[in-house]
């Protein structure tokens, strides 16, 4: 499917990621490489093609002027004009990737896209062209070695010295507990894989947070991320084992010397012995030999990161509009939730927050309308969780 829109001269072509010709892929690399925030997996054409293998409202709009390509912004398009990033909610960075001397701004993108609004959740945005849209500004959590694991983890180690002895406590528990550790960097182990997704499905179940592994496209894209890899792009999986036992894993997105994890969990019998504490300081000393530069943690709150990064991003969130109707209306939409009993109300937040989660997963109403349900049946629960 192709469409085309111009606007000040500015022309934007859609298609679906999987009808991107070999001029505009090279053009998107070209793009990335000369701008080193743009460096993440997420932001490639890699993973806007695996998004676009499970999703049809997948597209991409390349921005030209004079005939010239100047820019690309994936994104999946819902009704109304609507737009989300691309692979949204696991686009934990989403741009709009253009030439720093385009002056592509957001409105206008919008407009030649004949979109009125998108949902920013995790913007890297190094030429400012979204400007006031963003509204919240988070820590996006990054471990990024400056030489190699040893040294990164010997810093580590100077900062806090209860760490060190708390890591060798966890370490020799679990390994009485379970048996010698060993990291596999890149794990190709099928029912590794599936036990790790096993582990995590159940985590949601106990915690009462949705599960996007039941989602049939977000289970696709995953499933065929582990099949699919190769030099370039592909997914990757560092796990840890304690006498021939899968005890801790990671699973996520890697291109070259970056790797993103989206999925952490550890078996839930050895919880007593920290393993997934043992697991991150495991793989964080074998990044050196796995060729690894950056272990994203990406964005979020979650206590365990924090102590293990040093690299951190600041990344954006808010929502860019459109001039034009739908862009009005999104527009509205959102100064409903910034009325006074609203705004400074913690547990609304975490519930629009998550409502938005599940309308990026679910593309039916029915599923929006079952998972928005469960969500405010089981906010309790992860209240006692958290």
């Amino acid at each position: 499917m192709q469409d085309a829109a111009a606007t000040a001269g500015l022309e934007a072509e859609l298609v679906h990621p999987g009808a991107l010709g070999a001029a505009d892929i090279a053009a998107w690399r070209s793009l990335r490489e000369a701008e080193p925030a743009f460096a993440s997996p997420l932001l490639s054409v890699d993973f806007a093609i695996a998004v676009g293998g499970v999703r049809q409202d997948a597209r991409v709009a390349i921005y030209r002027r004079g005939g010239r390509t100047i820019g690309f912004l994936a994104h999946h398009r819902r009704p109304g004009g609507f737009a989300r990033p691309i692979g949204a909610p696991f686009c934990d960075y989403h741009a709009l990737i253009s030439d720093r001397d385009a002056a592509l701004g957001a409105a206008e993108a919008l407009q030649a896209a004949r979109l009125g609004a998108l949902r920013l959740t995790g913007l890297i945005d190094p030429f400012d062209s979204f400007g006031d849209a963003v509204t919240t500004r988070m820590p996006a959590h990054r471990i990024v070695l400056a030489s190699t694991s040893e040294a990164y983890l010997a810093a580590l180690w100077a900062g806090s010295g209860n760490r060190l002895k708390n890591y060798r406590r966890y370490r020799r528990s679990l390994e009485k507990a379970a048996g010698p550790l060993r990291v596999v960097g890149d794990d190709r182990d099928a029912e590794a894989f599936e036990c790790l997704i096993g582990w995590k499905r159940e985590q949601f179940e106990r915690t009462g947070l949705h599960d996007f592994l039941s989602v049939p496209w977000a289970a696709g894209l995953m499933r065929g991320l582990f099949a699919d890899r190769n030099e370039t792009f592909g997914g990757q999986m560092i796990s840890l084992y304690a006498g021939g036992r899968l005890v801790a894993a990671h699973f996520g997105a890697r291109q070259g010397g970056w790797f993103h994890p989206w999925i952490s969990a550890f078996d839930p019998d050895l919880k007593a012995h920290s393993p997934g504490t043992v697991h991150q300081v495991e793989a964080i000393a074998a990044m050196t030999g796995l060729g690894l530069h950056t272990y994203d943690l990406g964005p979020g709150e979650d206590h365990w990161k924090q102590p293990f990064t040093t690299g951190d991003e600041t990344i954006g969130a808010g929502l860019a509009v459109a001039p034009n109707f739908a862009g009005a209306l999104a527009r509205s939409s959102e100064r409903f939730w910034a009325l006074p009993p609203l705004r400074d109300a913690a547990l609304v937040g975490r519930v629009r927050n998550r409502l938005d989660q599940i309308a990026a997963l679910e593309l039916t109403l029915g599923g929006r309308m079952q998972g928005a349900a469960y969500a405010l049946t089981t906010q309790r629960r992860r209240q006692w969780a958290a």
